[in-house]
């Protein structure tokens, strides 16, 4: 049984699962084409931010950024390598999706990498309902990124 928690970003084991996460972003883009946040950045009031778990160990991790009352963007997702293939993601964006629609947001919005690295990620989120579009917000177009979204039907 997985379990999703609202965190506080403070612990070890959360801290290296970031860490993994922007090492990785690097591994395939250049800095300034990675959007991925640190833990400074990630606790910042208008991001919300859970952790999965199962049987004491971090599994994954996954974030809504409230861009204005009516659209969210998906931030740090990510499943630990050791538990990929899962379905820890899944669950992760279930639960965004699902909050999503709790506060009210008409849009849910998302940057991941082009590089065939992330094609699993992209993959996952068009199985979600997710289509792609050009960047919203405050991004521009890069060759590393590819824009997502989905309009959030209300439960």
């Amino acid at each position: 049984m997985l379990e999703i928690r609202r965190d506080d970003l403070t612990s070890r084991e959360v801290a290296a699962l970031l860490q993994e996460h922007l090492d990785e972003m690097a591994e395939y883009s250049p800095p300034e084409s990675i959007h991925a946040l640190d833990l400074d950045r990630l606790r910042r009031p208008e991001i919300t931010f859970w952790t999965v778990w199962q049987n004491g160990g971090l599994m994954g991790c996954g974030a809504i950024r409230e861009l204005d009352p009516t659209h969210g963007e998906i931030k740090s997702m990510r499943t630990s390598y050791r538990h990929r293939r899962k379905g820890v993601a899944a669950v992760m964006l279930q639960h965004i999706l699902d909050e999503a629609a709790q506060r009210g947001y008409q849009r849910l919005s998302l940057e991941t990498g082009s590089p065939a690295a992330f094609e699993p990620a992209r993959q996952l989120y068009a199985r979600f309902g997710f289509t792609y579009c050009g960047p919203f917000g405050d991004y521009v177009e890069d060759s590393y990124s590819v824009f997502m979204t989905r309009v959030i039907q209300r439960s």
